[in-house]
């Protein structure tokens, strides 16, 4: 049985697995009891013998000690939650004597452990004694709340101007908060906003043809005819369907709004407050859109730069649980919290106009080397390196934030279809790209914190001969790490690049994922028309029930239809659970069962689902042809440079340069860059060691050691060299 709780306002479901009076959820404990052992003492809470009297749910007060979530730096937090009044009051925890806070006449109820030696243990990092403030106030009157569907010991409440992320010491700890939320939230409901808000989800519209096929058989039509009315029907729903979620979305932001002017002008002695402790904090709303209701915010809310402040990092022990928030399933692109972002969406304007080159000077010289050996002028890079290439294929990591949900529901072949259409979206990027990124020099690194989807991402380039970069990425409940040695030819009329190497996906279940990428081509170098191609196969090998099989075919002369993919995913028996198609340019499709590898998406009769999408080009073209989310790697936001280490590849000269236009000092650069690379064989032969990536002896690949994000927070980058500096000519010939 699932209970579905209705906001009073924005008519926001608060679903819970178990509901908030189902017998499947954990036991709480009863309201009166206040000698348990997880309860706070008598004595702790006014000195002396007497405890506090509880009444009927709901009419008391409730405190005990939740952690709440702060920020990146600061991690979880432990606070003195109070409820009272319908207003949920939260301060820090100085001393045990804060409990005296309470009045003796009033009736509390305390959840979890509070014991007072607890709170002084809590409390020993300060060493002085401060006076208590109250951080934040929430008033129930014009919040929601809901339970965390990833973790049992977190949930959130959602106000109009930020998220509280919280988190209990137990499941019973949570459910009892909840109740209390709830109880609470039924005596003191919202009545200044009259009028029933409920409305229908779109998601909970449903339509059959049942009817429809049984009136047209009547009739005597054919079922090909009778097929095609039903789809003529379904598309015209489909459409329909999306009409409605507009208005739904355009009624929910109303709401939004009117549920902000509410707190903004809501009065101290209109919340039932008897004291003048709790005033509303004034905010300013920018934005109506601003996704308060994400699990993963993780902004400063008004009450975290509050305590900024007057709080130095000693007055209390710092809880780093990064995990857990990457844990949290992604809402949806541009709603968890951070519409603040604000990433670029074109390059510098060229601060001087290009200059061609002579492609005969270039080829004759070079037919048969390996291209990363070959010194290129700056006119055929474009201004990305290859370790931010290996960000670009997270460009659609939602396929991975997707496939870990459907896995924890149970759905493993859902899993493993989303797995296949994100080692496909990789290669999309590449449609239109014909200059080459810049060689990374050894030592040289990419870091890329987007905390807008939910992923972090560190690559470095790790060995100069062979030429191998090695990557790792966080996202929401799974990892993804490997390495690539690029094996690449020049022929004259086309290059040739091979990657050697392999990818893995592993998810905090267990379950892994494996796959290498394909050969990849770019055609017509001296005449005609330039253009890429990937071609062979790719296997994705699963580690439990299933895996997949993609076959990238390649372009012939005559191909009308180009930049095809076809296979299937197939359990341990090598049975076929669904087949997948489509282009690895613009979208690819699943049909479940052992469906025809050549189904045409257009045919009605297929029942494709979609798996995937490339997202538009940006309207800002350059010739280099970034995607959208290209344009962002190289970007230095404000505040950014000062964190990073010296050998980030947004440090490279030549490479900013090539960005802003500035060709000839770019070629300038680049030649500097490429004498010093000259050392890096020397340098690598005489025991140079990555710094940030170990090589495991069994499997001679790469693995991150761990440790950036740690020295990135203290900004301690001692050991990384400055590879981009001054070099004389003393130090090129020591390495000789």
């Amino acid at each position: 049985m699932r209970v579905k709780e209705l906001h009073p306002l924005c008519c926001i479901t608060l679903e819970s697995p178990h509901g908030i009076d189902d017998n499947n959820r954990p036991p709480v404990e009863p309201v009166t009891n206040l000698t348990r052992s997880r309860s706070l003492p008598a004595t702790s809470l006014s000195g002396g013998s007497d405890r506090r009297k509880v009444t009927s749910v709901g009419s008391e007060s409730v405190a005990g000690i939740l952690h709440k979530w702060t920020n990146f730096g600061k991690g979880w937090r432990s606070r003195w939650f109070l409820l009272r009044n319908g207003i949920l009051s939260y301060s820090k925890i100085r001393r045990p004597e804060n409990l005296n806070l309470l009045s003796p006449s009033e009736d509390v109820r305390l959840i979890g452990d509070v014991s007072a030696g607890r709170l002084s243990r809590m409390d020993s990092c300060s060493g002085r004694r401060k006076q208590q403030n109250t951080v934040g106030i929430v008033h129930l009157k014009i919040s929601s709340f809901r339970e965390s569907k990833s973790e049992d010991r977190k949930f959130y409440i959602f106000t109009a101007t930020k998220t509280l992320h919280l988190r209990t010491d137990s499941i019973s700890d949570r459910a009892a908060w909840l109740q209390a939320l709830a109880s609470t939230k039924c005596i003191f409901p919202l009545r200044s906003l009259n009028g029933d808000f409920s409305f229908t989800s779109p998601k909970d519209l449903s339509i059959t043809t049942e009817r429809l096929k049984k009136r047209l058989h009547e009739e005597g039509i054919n079922d090909n005819l009778v097929k095609e009315c039903e789809q003529i029907m379904l598309s015209e729903f489909s459409e329909i369907h999306e009409q409605i979620k507009l208005l739904h979305e355009e009624r929910i932001n109303l709401f939004d709004a009117l549920r902000q002017l509410e707190t903004a002008n809501l009065e101290a002695e209109a919340s039932g407050n008897d004291d003048n402790g709790y005033q509303l904090t004034k905010h300013g709303f920018s934005s109506l859109g601003r996704g308060k209701y994400s699990e993963c915010s993780t902004t400063a809310s008004s009450d975290d730069k509050q305590e900024f402040e007057y709080v130095s990092e000693e007055d209390e022990p710092s809880f780093h649980d990064t995990k857990e928030y990457f844990n949290e399933p992604n809402v949806g692109s541009g709603s968890n919290g951070y519409t603040d972002i604000k990433r670029r969406t074109k390059l510098p304007d060229p601060a001087e106009k290009e200059k061609g080159v002579s492609l005969w000077s270039m080829i004759k010289d070079n037919v048969g080397k390996d291209l990363t050996r070959v010194c290129l002028p700056v006119y055929f890079n474009e201004p990305t390196s290859s370790l931010q290439k290996c960000f670009e294929d997270l460009e659609y990591s939602y396929l991975l934030d997707r496939a870990y949900e459907h896995g924890k529901s149970g759905n493993g072949l859902l899993r493993a279809l989303n797995v296949a259409a994100f080692a496909v979206s990789g290669y999309a990027s590449t449609e239109g790209r014909h200059c080459k990124p810049f060689n990374p020099l050894l030592g040289e690194t990419y870091e890329a914190d987007f905390p807008e989807k939910g992923i972090r991402f560190f690559s470095e380039k790790v060995s100069h001969h062979p030429t191998v970069i090695a990557c790792h990425c966080e996202g929401k409940g799974w990892k993804f790490w490997g390495d690539t040695n690029l094996k690449s030819k020049f022929w004259g009329r086309s290059i040739q690049v091979e990657p050697v190497g392999v990818l893995t996906l592993e998810f905090d279940d267990g379950e892994v994922f494996q796959w290498s990428k394909v050969t990849s081509t770019i055609y017509n170098i001296i005449l005609g028309k330039l253009y890429c191609d990937h071609h062979g196969v790719m296997q994705i090998r699963g580690n439990r029930q299933y895996s997949c099989i993609l076959k990238f075919k390649e372009q012939s002369i005559l191909e009308r239809n180009p930049h095809q993919v076809n296979g299937y995913v197939e359990d341990v028996s090598a049975k076929k659970a669904a087949t997948v198609f489509g282009k690895w340019d613009d979208s690819l499709y699943y049909v479940a069962g052992e469906g025809v590898s050549k189904t045409k998406v257009s045919d009605p009769a297929s029942n494709a689902s979609l798996l995937w999408r490339r997202t538009k080009p940006p309207p800002n073209v350059t010739r280099y042809n970034l995607t959208s989310f290209a344009i962002t790697m190289n970007e230095l936001t404000p505040g950014l440079e000062e964190m990073l280490p010296p050998t980030d590849s947004r440090l490279r000269p030549d490479q900013r340069h090539l960005e802003n236009g500035e060709y000839e000092k770019a070629n300038l650069e680049k030649q500097r860059l490429e004498r010093r690379q000259r050392m890096s064989r020397q340098l690598q032969e005489s025991g140079w060691r990555p710094r940030w990536f170990d090589k495991q002896v069994e499997s001679e690949t790469f693995k991150y050691t761990g440790g950036y994000w740690e020295a990135r927070g203290h900004r301690t980058w001692d050991d990384c060299p400055d590879i981009f500096g001054e070099f004389t000519e003393e130090q090129l010939a020591d390495s000789a």
